[in-house]
């Protein structure tokens, strides 16, 4: 199925092409889109967070300022790799839009990333510079001798806040609530003083091609090797466009406030945020921690917004609370959901309490991400909607042959935002794709008769706590390694919090008993929070194939 009236050639290298019907005003990069938004909306808010807000002016004014001092202050050239370690705060598109001007590929990490987990990130990026929250420097200072990283910048929550309350803020999350662990990182600038080197020179903007990498986004695709999924300035230009198609009727240049709770270092957030959402000249509300719901709802109370990014766990933990019934929602008119499956019964209560309907979407890393989406008004609650405009889908058995309409297989997406490949592996590439370029997402699919499609089963083995992928392999070769398990397989069980948590299946080196303080210490050492086990259970041995392959789908149903 193509979903759109115009024939669209897929004959080409992914990551390399955009539809003219995809790219109307001629973007080239990134760049592009932010110039001209900045241009166009100059003197309205694009992004608040923690009470400061930065016009579409300023962001540019600060991009501009990073862009000059990478230039002139380090010798990074275009092409090298920046890792940007920042929650949702105003920096973060500062700081992205700032690096690419340069000419750096961007490397999102989440902050909540263990020492080890940054270490395999950053050296299999080939990582040269960070710029990293200090709530989180001391994890970068562990393992930054044994990367190739030459350049460290740091910054503190309110740094963009005038002088006073700039410290009253810091201070307090440094001293009072203890938010920012010790750190000793002698060669580190803060952005706040890379800023205003850069202030003195004028940046030299550099002439980006849609075919270049604007970023590396790491995913376990669907194993759990973390891999750096190649985004080109032409998938994400094609993604906006592929969305912007769907919302266009909706939103208005230039009116729109949305709530931005969900991690703009992920894809899904990235998009819609830095990206599409920029181009409308909208104004962006970035919630740094939305697992404090009460101070949450306390910021959703200030403003009139339009649209809300988020997903099933969120709306459900919002909807249990008494004072969510006090936010104004009158002007609400799109909540969009994403990232992890989305239930009737939150969709349901959202409504309920909201008065506007969810539309739900699907995606990948891989594909920039959005594959498709829930047309606003036509929602079919429990499918992802429609697949976007100049994408192909096919839904393929184990021989790869094409399936009956509403007959399960193997969903395959074929577009312009389906990534290049992945970083430095040639081999694993290849093995997500099909011999006539369609993409394999690993996801086991349907399709209605009126193109509407359904998740069934979710890419093989994955867990998702809280929309956030966790791969089964990482959690258990944590958890292998300590001295008394010989065996290890996790799964993703039900959760009322998370929609699911992970549990492990051990089996145990004689004599040995399970110390489940042990395992999660050494889990809590290793894993980001949400990947760390909540359950654990012994077994004698593991189900597993003829060739000694553990049965991970086998754990997941009764003991006989």
């Amino acid at each position: 199925m193509q979903n759109n009236d115009v024939a669209v050639s897929m004959d080409y290298e992914p990551g390399t092409y955009i539809p003219d019907q995809l790219n109307p005003k001629g973007f080239e990069s990134v760049i592009d889109v932010l110039t001209e938004a900045c241009q166009k909306f100059a003197d309205l808010p694009a992004f608040t967070s923690v009470g400061r807000t930065i016009s579409y002016a300023e962001l540019k004014q600060k991009a501009d300022a990073f862009t000059a001092y990478l230039q002139r202050h380090t010798d990074l050239k275009p092409g090298d790799r920046i890792a940007v370690q920042l929650p949702n705060v105003v920096q973060f598109p500062v700081v992205v839009f700032g690096a690419m001007q340069a000419g750096l590929v961007v490397v999102n990490t989440n902050p909540l990333y263990t020492p080890h987990e940054l270490e395999h990130q950053f050296n299999d990026a080939g990582v040269k510079a960070v710029v990293v929250f200090a709530n989180m420097a001391a994890n970068v200072e562990k393992i930054l001798s044994k990367t190739s990283i030459e350049h460290v910048i740091v910054t503190e929550i309110a740094d963009f806040h005038a002088p006073v309350k700039r410290l009253l803020i810091n201070s307090v999350v440094k001293y009072v609530k203890k938010m920012v662990p010790a750190y000793h990182l002698p060669q580190a600038k803060s952005l706040n003083e890379a800023l205003a080197l850069g202030a003195q020179h004028a940046p030299d903007i550099v002439a980006l091609k849609r075919t270049d990498l604007a970023v590396l986004q790491y995913t376990g695709g669907t194993t759990g090797v973390a891999k750096g999924a190649m985004l080109t300035h032409a998938n994400l230009i094609a993604n906006m466009h592929q969305l912007k198609i769907r919302l266009d009727y909706l939103l208005k240049d230039g009116q729109e406030i949305f709530i931005a709770p969900l991690p703009l270092y992920h894809i899904y957030a990235f998009l819609i945020h830095a990206m599409t959402l920029v181009e409308y000249g909208a104004h962006s509300i970035l919630i740094p921690n939305p697992r404090d719901l009460p101070n949450f709802v306390k910021e959703l109370k200030k403003w009139r917004f339009t649209g809300f990014i988020g997903l099933n766990t969120l709306f459900a933990g919002l909807c249990n609370r008494e004072d969510f019934k006090e936010v104004d929602f009158s002007a609400l008119k799109l909540t969009a959901s994403g990232g992890m499956p989305l239930t009737h019964a939150a969709a349901d209560r959202w409504f309920e309490a909201t008065g506007c309907s969810v539309s739900e979407g699907y995606g990948l890393t891989e594909t920039s991400p959005v594959v498709a989406f829930n047309p606003i008004g036509k929602e079919q609650i429990g499918t992802i909607g429609l697949a976007v405009d100049c994408t192909e889908v096919k839904i393929i058995d184990d021989q790869g042959n094409k399936v009956a309409l509403g007959e399960p297989g193997m969903l395959c997406v074929k577009g312009p935002q389906v990534m290049r490949g992945y970083w430095q592996r040639e081999q694993a590439t290849k093995e997500v794709m099909t011999d006539d370029g369609y993409l394999i997402t690993g996801d086991i699919a349907t399709q209605q008769e009126d193109g509407y499609l359904s998740i069934v089963d979710r890419a093989k083995d994955l867990i998702i706590v809280s929309g956030f992928n966790v791969y089964p392999t990482e959690v258990e070769d944590v958890i292998t390694q300590h001295p008394s398990v010989l065996e290890a397989a996790a799964i993703g069980v039900d959760d009322d919090k998370t929609g699911e948590a992970v549990k492990v299946f051990l089996v145990l080196r004689e004599g040995a008993t399970l110390d489940e303080k042990a395992m999660h210490d050494l889990c809590k050492e290793n894993l980001a929070a949400y990947k760390v086990p909540k359950q654990y259970e012994v077994r004698q041995e593991l189900p597993k194939t003829n060739v000694g392959k553990i049965l991970r789908r086998a754990l997941r149903e009764p003991e006989q």
